[in-house]
């Protein structure tokens, strides 16, 4: 690694980390801040697939003798790595504002998420538990274990460059595992420090290998077709629907089970009785933090009639006061720029879709420029590429009702009742997150019983995650796998079924068991003629 200095700090020099070595081959790509263009935060080069392939060979190499590893000693490094990330968490909060645009206050959440989900995985190190289970046979024993899969194949989203990867990363490898990851090449700089803080609590060369690169036709496609080669024995995916639903194919050919974390068009039910306040709140945050580029960003708002035009009059006037600009320069913003201007281009479609559909478009006028001017605006809006918040009314049908739009954009949607609301709730085809504020407690059960989705709050945002409990899923928005949690252990583990032999002979079950006999039958017909004597 090398630096350079620039207007906000150093630009890295970075390559692909390779069995514990620093490897520049490939064409060289860039990272720029996105909310400052003309602030270059990285250089680091494109992985061509034999790049890629020897990663996956000093993966397979690692694993020999990681998996060895007694899983308590793996913990430790684990919990070596808490401390070190607690040290340095300023830096990498600084880093993550620069290199992806995220606030000082979210971006400590993000850093914070990997420290809590490293002490959370330490201690797993010492409960990778089996059972002990009896046998049917005298003089034999029953026995599970645990084992790792082998060498795991990574991609990463770039909206949560430390905290996603955490929850892949660290139970992959607490579990035995080695790993190459394509981290996304919106966070290069976080990424090849994240590997770097790995390596200084005491994690041995080659477990994890980073290589950087772009997604379709570029470093990330060559990686997922390395399990048609059979040199990957397991793949984690977070992104989009339609490239999960293709590494799904990939794996599915090569037998192999994916963790696939997809998108999502989540859902936030305001019923009539709820506290307003608390709702406007929870609604606004869901919608609008970081951008509404999170997969877990409420889509749809979704709320009763009686309490409608009072809850679209609250939200009106707490959007308008919504703070966006630099959060480098300026921390007191709610959000900052687009990632990227892929993003961008993605988000800008869809007030496009909205005249043609007709809804009513309530505020919002797309993107924010000096000639465009938004008046909450902090900073130069023309260095970066910043979205309006956008506030539509829509139905259901609607493109934008039913389509994950990864921007600063949110629909009203009116609703009579709780079997309308659970109804629009679920007419889309994603199932990620969902939220409903009540303060009826048989609302809220049949709510969190006919709702759609791997994840429920109540009377709270759908957004945010705790370290310990399963992140996931279900429909569009994945396979049914859980990150987080104890869960996560079952995505990096297969189970081995043994059975040990005492008796010095051949002992077949089923054919050899000496099962008990009944007895005679009881004759209960004269046992009731004598009674009734």
């Amino acid at each position: 690694m090398q630096t350079h200095k620039s207007r906000y700090g150093s630009t890295l020099e970075i390559g692909h980390i390779i069995g514990g070595e620093e490897v520049f081959d490939g064409r060289q790509l860039e990272r720029h801040n996105p909310a400052d263009r003309a602030d270059l935060t990285a250089r680091f080069p494109e992985a061509s697939k034999e790049t890629v392939r020897k990663a996956t060979l000093a993966a397979q190499k690692a694993f020999q003798e990681w998996s060895r590893t007694p899983a308590p000693v793996r913990g430790g490094v684990l919990m070596n790595l808490a401390s070190v990330l607690t040290r340095e968490k300023d830096t990498l909060v600084r880093l993550m504002v620069r290199e992806v645009g995220k606030t000082f206050k979210e971006a400590g959440g993000d850093v914070q998420e990997a420290i809590d989900t490293a002490i959370f995985f330490a201690s797993e190190g010492r409960r990778l538990y089996g059972q002990t289970v009896p046998s049917e046979m005298k003089n034999k024993e029953l026995f599970t274990f645990r084992r790792p899969i082998g060498v795991v194949g990574m991609i990463t989203a770039g909206n949560f460059p430390i905290a996603v990867p955490s929850w892949k990363l660290i139970p992959a490898i607490l579990t035995g595992n080695t790993v190459v990851w394509k981290p996304s090449d919106d966070s290069p700089a976080l990424s090849y420090v994240f590997v770097k803080l790995f390596e200084e609590a005491g994690l041995p060369p080659g477990v994890i290998n980073v290589v950087f690169g772009e997604g379709k036709g570029s470093t990330g496609q060559w990686l997922v077709e390395l399990m048609d080669e059979g040199l990957l024995n397991k793949f984690a995916f977070t992104g989009s629907t339609a490239v999960g639903r293709w590494i799904g194919e990939v794996a599915g050919r090569n037998l192999l089970r994916p963790t696939l974390e997809l998108g999502g068009k989540n859902p936030l039910v305001v019923l009539r009785d709820s506290d307003l306040e608390l709702a406007v709140e929870g609604a606004w945050w869901s919608a609008f933090a970081t951008g509404g580029q999170r997969c877990t960003s409420a889509g749809n708002i979704i709320v009763d009639a009686p309490i409608y035009d009072e809850f679209k009059k609250r939200f009106l006037e707490k959007t308008e006061a919504t703070v966006v600009g630099n959060p480098l320069e300026f921390p007191e913003v709610t959000y900052g720029p687009f990632i990227n201007t892929r993003l961008f281009e993605r988000w800008i479609e869809h007030y496009s879709w909205g005249r043609v559909d007709g809804a009513t478009l309530l505020f919002g006028k797309a993107r924010i420029t000096g000639s465009n001017p938004y008046p909450s605006f902090k900073g130069d809006p023309d260095a970066g590429t910043f979205g309006w918040p956008t506030v539509w009314e829509a139905r259901p049908g609607m493109k934008q009702f039913e389509q994950e739009i990864f921007g600063p954009t949110i629909n009203l949607v009116r609703v009579e009742g709780l079997d309308e609301a659970i109804w629009a709730a679920n007419a889309h085809p994603y199932g990620l997150s969902s939220a409903v504020y009540t303060n009826r407690r048989d609302w809220a059960y049949r709510f969190k019983n006919e709702i759609k989705a791997g994840m429920t709050s109540i009377n709270n945002s759908t957004v945010g995650a705790e370290a310990h409990l399963p992140f996931g899923g279900v429909r569009a928005s994945g396979n049914g796998a859980r990150e987080s949690g104890i869960w996560v252990i079952e995505e990096y583990t297969y189970w081995q079924a043994v059975n040990e032999e005492y008796s010095g002979k051949l002992q077949l079950a089923q054919m050899d068991t000496a099962y008990t006999q009944p007895q005679a039958p009881t004759d209960w017909a004269k046992l009731l003629e004598v009674l009734e004597e």
